[in-house]
């Protein structure tokens, strides 16, 4: 008999992880709140339902790739969530960047209705978890993370047991996501010093991924730069958010994290230049503006 999955989110990430999921022979059960999300994991081969509680009926564990720890907190515990109809032994699969004090929170408040977390954020990009080559830092007891084995496997490649304490798994993603938006804000002002400098983009990006200067940051969003490309794949809100978290962590460590603070001021500037829509790629916008250079649009 086939294995049922829920996933809460078929957005860009929760999309491709439903591909991958298909692929692995799971059926995988959907539920969005824009009905365009369900169109398209439907097109996929996904069931689509009318609210979590029903993918909680078809599905003792359920994935959640929402936004942030609100957007969690109204799937898991709001009207009509996935507390309302999963049974005691259930698991919710945490997929979403929030803070690590709330996957402890979560976790604890899940225990005591007698269903399991697994902390399991995601890195990767929706290319790669539609292939199933996506990352998982993964936190959480030993007896969930044995059940969730197999899903795991269809859903990536790289799975990184960070500890079996709900909430490593988020700290491990804030300090991932902290350098990713070092790496990315890094490669924007050495890029667009170059074009300043007269320099053709395209060599600059040549250059740049062939030498000391590499990022996957770098080189994946700059790309997209050169091309004028429009798809977003991450919009900017998103790693303002996360680093905003990293930047929380930090000041509860007194921790000085000097170029995170820096690469978010960067990140907060592009959402507040109206780019909110657009790919984190567009940070360089920010620069555009101080210097003069331009990008096109």
């Amino acid at each position: 008999m086939t294995q049922g999955i829920g996933l809460i989110g078929p957005g860009a990430m929760g999309l491709a992880i439903t591909q991958s999921l298909i692929r692995g022979g799971f059926q995988v059960f959907v539920r969005d709140v824009n009905p365009e999300r369900d169109a398209l994991a439907r097109a996929q081969g996904a069931v689509v339902c009318a609210s979590p509680a029903e993918v909680a009926r078809h599905a003792d564990i359920v994935i959640t790739v929402v936004v942030n720890r609100e957007q969690t907190d109204g799937v898991v515990f709001g009207a009509n969530g996935l507390m309302d109809s999963l049974e005691p032994g259930g698991i919710v699969m945490l997929c979403s960047t929030v803070g690590p004090a709330y996957a402890s929170e979560l976790a604890a408040r899940l225990s005591s209705r007698g269903v399991h977390l697994l902390d399991a954020p995601i890195s990767g990009g929706p290319a790669r978890a539609a292939s199933g080559t996506m990352s998982m830092m993964l936190a959480g007891d030993e007896s969930a993370l044995a059940r969730c084995e197999p899903v795991l496997q269809a859903m990536s490649d790289k799975r990184f047991i960070v500890s079996h304490v709900a909430g490593d798994g988020s700290r491990m993603k804030l300090v991932n996501n902290l350098m990713a938006a070092i790496n990315l804000v890094g490669a924007a002002e050495a890029f667009a010093l170059g074009i300043k400098a007269g320099l053709d983009p395209r060599k600059i990006y040549e250059v740049m991924v062939a030498s000391s200067g590499q990022s996957f940051m770098g080189a994946d969003r700059m790309k997209r730069v050169i091309e004028s490309d429009p798809t977003v794949t991450a919009a900017s809100p998103i790693l303002t958010k996360d680093v905003g978290l990293a930047l929380d962590l930090s000041q509860e460590l007194h921790f000085p994290a000097t170029l995170g603070s820096v690469a978010h001021q960067a990140l907060l500037a592009t959402v507040g230049m109206g780019l909110q829509d657009q790919d984190d790629a567009w940070v360089i916008r920010v620069y555009e503006a101080l210097s003069g250079i331009e990008l096109g649009h």
